[in-house]
């Protein structure tokens, strides 16, 4: 069987990999598609220490992204309990639901912080009470949030 052979990639591909990976490949493959092709260059001792900077880098940037969905937890829950205003009808049930995006609106205008509505897990509300919504700020960060949901004035 042929030795395989290292490349980089210069364009994501499926089912291989993605811009800037290092891949191995079988030699016709490399010989007669991706070199030929402009997708992939051979791996030299430079490019393996730019492929190294670049997967630092990206290790950094996902870091940093963490730590901020952890600040966005910690101002999350000290928000503490949060009112949503919905009108009412007989044995305090309300019209219509409490949407992810009506939670999305009060983290906003209360705290300040833009949370997208599709990461938020409303549970099925239809009276009024106390309950619990979750958020996924980032894959290994949730948040849970009280609300309140009162009658409208």
């Amino acid at each position: 069987m042929a030795k395989r052979i290292q490349l980089v990639l210069r364009k994501d591909i499926s089912k291989l990999g993605r811009t800037g990976d290092l891949v191995e490949v079988a030699p016709g493959y490399a010989r007669n598609y991706l070199l030929p092709q402009g997708l992939a260059v051979r791996t030299t001792p430079g490019i393996l220490k730019q492929v190294e900077r670049r997967r630092e880098a990206e290790r950094q940037r996902l870091l940093e992204l963490k730590k901020e969905a952890e600040a966005q937890k910690v101002a999350l829950e000290k928000a503490g309990r949060l009112a949503i205003s919905k009108q009412v009808g007989e044995k305090e049930a309300i019209f219509g639901t409490v949407t992810n995006q009506d939670v999305a609106d009060v983290i906003q205008s209360v705290t300040g912080l833009e949370v997208d509505r599709r990461s938020i897990t409303v549970p099925e509300i239809h009276k009024l009470g106390s309950y619990k919504v979750d958020i996924k700020l980032h894959p290994e960060v949730m948040a849970s949030v009280d609300i309140q949901v009162v009658p409208l004035n």
